[in-house]
């Protein structure tokens, strides 16, 4: 298959959606399996107490099906995945062969993000979205407010990563440029010129982290906030016993632990982003190869 336009997430999708669909079918077909096992406990438990053992049998099945499901995944996936390293790998040095050796050394290993953002945070956020649906089902069972506390809290994550966008954005550009040099500067053999060098690494480095725990514990507040009210709410509520309460606080936990999936994955995206443009900067432009899927 023959492929032009920009590198990028939309480029892989079209060379290699087959092989990216499957990976994402099994990682679903594994969240929906991991759901399902406290109701096939609930169900040996009930099954044992009345001296039947079939229940207990299934939820053995069920583990077997899921232990071999994780491992077919894993194997497929290093699989898929690796060939579209090596294929944009190949794209990417191609495209950037007029430039220095240290800025292409530096874009291989940019490439190889985009790649990782497909293998790792996509099923991370797939998972995360299983999770999110499943508890704001029993927490709109419980009642409707909780359900709209727990959208809430989506929207104001999302307003408040958006506040710090672009600063992500500037500083994952400014550390991206300071790796490009890295081998030119290891080349030119000087303690000091690489001192520097990394001086300034862990500048933006540091930078990046700060931010980042800025705006994750923010992020942390608003989670404190909606837990503290889901408890109050669902405490208020009439004909709610402690086990009733320990539900919805449950509940409320995993959706909150869940939606940090969504400020990571935007970050991620915005990292990419950054990546992207910069890979596709060359000045030179040579005719697009073919790029086969393996």
């Amino acid at each position: 298959m023959q492929l032009t336009g920009r590198l990028d997430l939309a480029l892989l999708f079209r060379a290699f959606k087959g092989g990216i669909f499957i990976t994402w079918l099994l990682v679903l077909l594994e969240n929906i399996m991991l759901a399902l096992i406290p109701l096939f406990i609930g169900r040996a438990i009930d099954g044992l107490q009345a001296g039947d053992f079939s229940s207990l049998i299934s939820l053995g099945l069920v583990l077997l099906a899921l232990t071999a499901l994780v491992v077919l995944r894993r194997f497929y996936d290093t699989r898929a995945y690796g060939r579209i390293r090596v294929a944009l790998g190949c794209e990417v040095d191609r495209r950037h062969e007029a430039e220095q050796v240290s800025t292409r050394n530096a874009r291989l290993d940019m490439a190889r993000e985009i790649v990782d953002f497909l293998e790792e945070n996509v099923p991370s956020l797939i998972t995360a979205i299983v999770q999110i649906g499943v508890a704001l089902i029993i927490l709109w069972q419980f009642d409707a407010m909780l359900a709209a506390a727990a959208i809430a809290l989506v929207v104001g994550m999302a307003l408040l990563y958006g506040l710090f966008h672009g600063c992500f954005y500037h500083l994952n550009s400014a550390l991206n440029s300071q790796v490009e040099r890295q081998v030119g500067t290891l080349e030119s053999g000087g303690r000091k010129g690489l001192a520097a060098h990394l001086r300034m690494m862990n500048k933006w480095e540091i930078r990046l982290s700060d931010t980042e725990a800025l705006v994750y514990g923010l992020i942390f507040l608003l989670t404190t906030g909606f837990i503290i009210f889901n408890l109050w709410f669902c405490a208020s509520l009439p004909n709610m016993s402690a086990g009733k309460i320990f539900s919805v606080i449950s509940y409320s936990w995993e959706y909150a632990e869940a939606t940090f999936m969504l400020p990571v994955t935007l970050q991620s995206l915005t990292r990419l982003h950054e990546i992207t443009s910069r890979l596709n900067s060359s000045q030179a432009q040579p005719q697009p190869s073919m790029l086969e899927q393996g």
